[in-house]
């Protein structure tokens, strides 16, 4: 989907393009599209106004020149079915910017402008005549005067454009090629991102990388309004309909939306977009949170099933400033102990000459709730750190607790806890052991499941150690690629080392032969064992698409293949355990029982692979059960439970009933009346007599006394409901009462044998009197 644009003369309907040529028209009530227009071309952007019916402008190729687009309006034809063809596309300007930010309507849709690189162009609709405009290619420190993005007044004509240099254009009387005018205005020190007039033009709002929203008031440079600290650069401004709110989308995947007094209103934030994910997907033990890169020099925990940040944590501590080139420190590896009580970090600032690099170890305060920073080590390698891993398991103590770190530097370390001298007994991290091999750099490193074992890739070789003796056990090679991934097999297969070379070779290892079990030829780009079950999860890149493989080290042949999973390149991966095994009926798919594996693309999206359909897992029912157990711990809602639970004990023929009202939903007229928008049906009046006869019973089918039974059983039924809270009132208590437990109570009767009882009264007895 290309563009999204509200119906301008039905607000329950929007219309979308997308790159297949298709403009869709949907309903809001339904979520289904009510026709679809076929184009023919790639549609990269769309717009929709009020003056113009059934006419759309969209941003499509110019054919036969590569980056080069054109602004066309499409009439959008009034024929009957889903599936139309729209044939008049007419051309409106040429050279347009495929941004949507770089294209404005102005004042009643009387012309369109665009801008790009260093021209503005205007197209006027009645005239048929387009003027353009060029500035300067003067550079300043900050930038130049090309053109990012456009804006036109809603009731003047004016249009404002914004600058790479952060200055704003006011355009006035552009109806002239020469004598048109523009004042300017300067406040951001970079990019100006983009513009919005508020819905009566007397506020023009600016945003940019400063993550500072500017309000000017009047076209004037004096004047003007600051929201700022919003967190990350601001990419897009919108205005509300009625001007009350105006919202900004940021660069880190946020929605923020402000009164029209410049207040912070609210913040629509799920996972953070950062500018490189460089401490991998990893997975609290605590919270099952998904935690990786965040803000600058922040982790976010992300919650996988609510969709939100459960909380940030600033790990650099230190202001982060938005300027381009500017070397900053940066978080770039993190790891968890096995129970989530440590928390080691790495960060380091970029320099070609002296790189800065930073160990700290976090212990979790259970007082608090919050990672508390126990111990900075400064340059714990001499060269930036490549890996690292905690050696812990449950049966361990905490004291027993061992870090490895490796490094460019061609060692690794071994880092331990120490307890102080203070008399308050805290302990601290230091380094206890240093090893090499060769004078290689180190590139990766893990533990064995049971943590006896420590396995370094140098270069072309794996080394595998003692973490008791921190003794070299033996070695491992696959020429000539470098080791690119390692990781130890689990439960039943922890007798295999797993490792994958950049030269396209996955390779297993036998630890007590200490020989190559098998090898694939592989071009695999992640490794990720699930710490539940013996599966490991491959995921390769070939012919531009990512493939997905699970095996078990025992068994050369995969158990599942998943090709072609995504056209983006895989970078990361992570299992994440569920909370209760999932029933699955498929053997296929039976290594998803325990764990859920997520990956992330290198355009920072986040994806999964699931056994059941989005239609399966938001079932009707289980939608109802979320709600009911979301709902709180009332003595309304405990009376109401146990009442529902009297009546499904009551009523023996609620089977009998549930398959009535099946039969009732597959009538016509009800069908119709639930499955149509409510903005498209008629009136009531005309729909009751529908409804009504649908309801009625044909004479042919049933004679007059089986009717008048059933509508003596019906009046029965209302009388039995009628009286239902008071029969439950007397069911509780009897329930509580002390004379029923002693087997004292009077004998009563059942509903059913009321219900004979009263058919016996009604019955007319007066033959009896004839003997």
């Amino acid at each position: 989907v290309t563009g999204i644009q509200l119906s301008p003369h039905n607000h329950m309907q929007l219309y979308s393009s997308s790159l297949d040529g298709s403009i869709k028209l949907w309903d809001f009530m339904d979520g289904i599209p009510i026709k679809t227009f076929t184009v023919g071309a790639r549609l990269l952007a769309l717009y929709a106004l009020a003056r113009c019916e059934d006419l759309v402008f969209v941003v499509i190729p110019k054919s036969g020149e590569r980056d080069t687009f054109q602004l066309a309006s499409v009439k959008l034809p009034k024929a009957a079915g889903q599936d139309v063809e729209a044939k008049e596309v007419s051309v409106v300007l040429n050279g347009v910017d495929a941004s949507p930010k770089c294209i404005a309507f102005g004042r009643e849709g009387e012309y369109v402008a665009s801008v790009k690189d260093l021209a503005l162009q205007v197209y006027f609709f009645k005239q048929k005549q387009v003027n353009r405009f060029f500035v300067s290619a003067t550079k300043t420190k900050s930038g130049n005067n090309r053109f990012t993005c456009v804006a036109c007044h809603p009731t003047e004509d004016c249009i404002a454009t914004g600058h790479a240099d952060g200055k704003i254009r006011l355009w006035r009387n552009f109806y002239h090629k020469k004598e048109y005018t523009f004042s300017t205005l300067h406040w951001h020190h970079d990019t100006v991102m983009d513009l919005a007039f508020s819905m009566e033009g007397t506020r023009l709002l600016s945003g940019g990388v400063e993550s500072v929203l500017v309000q000017w008031h009047s076209g004037s440079d004096c004047q003007r309004d600051f929201l700022p600290r919003l967190g990350s650069a601001i990419e897009y401004i919108s205005m509300s309909s009625d001007g009350a709110l105006s919202c900004t989308l940021h660069t880190d995947n946020r929605i923020t939306i402000i009164n029209s007094n410049l207040r912070f209103s609210r913040s629509i934030q799920g996972l953070i977009k950062s500018t490189a994910v460089k401490t991998g997907l990893v997975v609290d033990p605590r919270t099952k949170a998904l935690v990786l890169n965040g803000e600058p020099g922040h982790l976010q925990f992300y919650c996988l099933q609510s969709d939100q940040q459960l909380f940030s944590l600033d790990i650099v501590q230190r202001q982060y400033i938005h300027q381009a080139g500017l070397k900053q420190a940066d978080l770039v590896k993190i790891a968890f102990s096995a129970e989530g009580k440590w928390l080691a970090t790495v960060e380091e600032r970029e320099d070609t000459t002296d790189p800065e690099l930073q160990l700290k170890l976090w212990f979790y305060d259970e007082e608090t709730q919050s990672f508390k920073l126990n111990t900075r080590i400064n340059m714990p390698h001499e060269d930036h750190i490549t890996d690292m891993c905690f050696r812990d398991t449950d049966e361990l103590e905490d004291d027993s607790l061992i870090l490895v770190t490796a490094g460019r530097d061609c060692v690794f370390k071994v880092w331990m806890m120490v307890e102080d001298t203070d008399p308050e007994g805290n302990v601290s991290w230091s380094c206890d052991f240093v090893g090499s091999y060769h004078n290689y750099p180190a590139r990766n490193c893990c533990f064995s499941e049971d943590g006896s074992l420590l396995a370094v890739g140098f270069e072309e070789t794996v080394t595998v150690w003692d973490s008791v003796t921190w003794d070299l056990k033996c070695t491992f090679c696959h020429p000539p690629g470098k080791i690119r991934n390692i990781c130890f097999g689990r439960l039943t297969c922890s007798k295999y080392l797993i490792g994958a070379t950049d030269d396209g070779f996955l390779c297993c290892w036998n630890l007590l032969s200490c020989a190559l079990e098998w090898s694939a030829h592989l071009n695999v780009l992640v490794l990720q064992p699930d710490p539940l079950s013996e599966h490991i999860a491959a995921v390769s890149w070939l012919s531009k698409e990512s493939s997905l493989f699970v095996f078990k080290p025992n068994e050369p042949r995969p158990i599942y293949i998943q090709r072609n999973l995504c056209k983006e390149k895989i970078q990361l991966a992570a299992f994440v355990p569920r909370d209760e095994p999932e029933m699955i009926g498929s053997e296929k798919y039976l290594w998803l029982r325990r764990s859920q594996l997520f990956f992330l693309t290198d355009t920072q999206e986040l994806m999964t692979l699931s056994a059941k359909s989005l239609e399966e897992r938001l079932t009707p029912s289980s939608k109802q059960l979320a709600v009911e157990e979301s709902l709180p711990v009332t003595p309304f809602s405990l009376l109401l439970g146990k009442h529902r639970h009297q009546q499904s004990q009551e009523e023996p023929d609620l089977g009998k009933l549930v398959v009535h009202n099946k039969h009732e939903h597959d009538s016509p007229a009800v069908r119709e009346l639930l499955h149509t928008p409510a903005h498209v049906l008629p009136s009531a009046s005309f729909l009751c007599p529908v409804f009504i006869n649908s309801l009625l019973i044909s004479k042919e089918n049933k004679s007059a006394e089986e009717v008048a039974d059933e509508v003596e059983m019906e009046s029965e039924k209302t009388e039995d409901d009628s009286d239902e809270e008071g029969d439950v009132t007397e069911m509780e208590q009897e329930d509580t009462s002390p004379i029923e437990l002693l087997g004292e109570t009077t004998c009563k009767l059942s509903k059913s044998q009321e219900k004979e009882l009263r058919k016996l009264r009604k019955m007319d007895y007066s033959w009896i009197a004839a003997f």
